[in-house]
């Protein structure tokens, strides 16, 4: 099943400095793809051991190759009040990595929420919100697969409070965009170790808006460069279900 549709991407990210964006939702259907979008989530080597399996090499190779592509591959996923996730893949050769921003049209900037790279900033999603944005309606999304949606936005999530389903949950989008061999155990493995960030604790400020204590996040009031209370609030906006 195809999870791209054909959406004019953004020719520009407002307030991101970036190459060329290239609407490339074909990538998403080939099981390579997703080992290379998700190693960072692997944080041991047993769990990579799951990710990669025998397609360690050709999964490796995809990866490199797509980050030696000239124009940056970006993917969309709409969330609440016409605000938009944009994945952007940052093509740059001694700075690469996946950028994981927010933005309104009416907004004179987008909102950079996370960085998966090897100075990961983040996480930018609980799990509550992970999912909201996974199973959000089609329009407007260059992807419609929640399953998708779910493994795209994975690297950007880190939250303390899982529940007892989100297993089973990542492991049906594992079990049905992946090519791993042990969906299940694997998805433990990954909601256990959370990336670069591990799990963070999120809470209601008494404004109203959602805050974690992760020491890299912008969503985390305590940091320096963490998002001012008004922006805070209307990612909490797009973000809450």
């Amino acid at each position: 099943m195809m999870v791209g549709v054909t959406n004019v991407p953004p020719d520009r990210i407002p307030g991101y400095e970036s190459g060329r964006l290239a609407h490339r939702p074909e990538l998403l259907e080939d099981p390579l793809f997703w080992p290379g979008h998700l190693y960072s989530c692997a944080q041991g080597e047993e769990t990579e051991k799951l990710l990669f399996g025998a397609d360690y090499e050709a999964a490796l190779d995809f990866h490199h190759r797509m980050l030696e592509r000239r124009d940056w591959p970006v993917f969309t996923v709409p969330v609440n009040a016409g605000c938009r996730l944009h994945i952007v893949y940052r093509n740059l050769e001694d700075d690469a990595g996946t950028d994981y921003l927010l933005h309104h049209p009416g907004w004179d900037r987008a909102e950079l929420l996370a960085s998966d790279d090897g100075h990961f900033m983040g996480p930018a999603l609980s799990w509550p919100e992970l999912t909201a944005a996974a199973d959000n309606g089609p329009e407007g999304g260059s992807t419609i697969d929640p399953h998708a949606r779910l493994l795209l936005l994975l690297p950007a999530f880190g939250d303390a409070a899982v529940p007892a389903t989100a297993v089973e949950r990542l492991a049906a989008a594992l079990r049905a965009r992946t090519a791993v061999e042990h969906p299940e155990r694997l998805a433990a493995a990954l909601l256990d170790d959370q990336g670069q960030c591990g799990p963070v604790r999120w809470t209601t400020a008494a404004s109203g808006h959602q805050v974690n204590d992760g020491g890299y996040s912008y969503r985390n009031p305590a940091n320096g460069f963490a998002l001012p209370p008004d922006r805070l609030a209307r990612v909490t906006a797009a973000l809450t279900s």
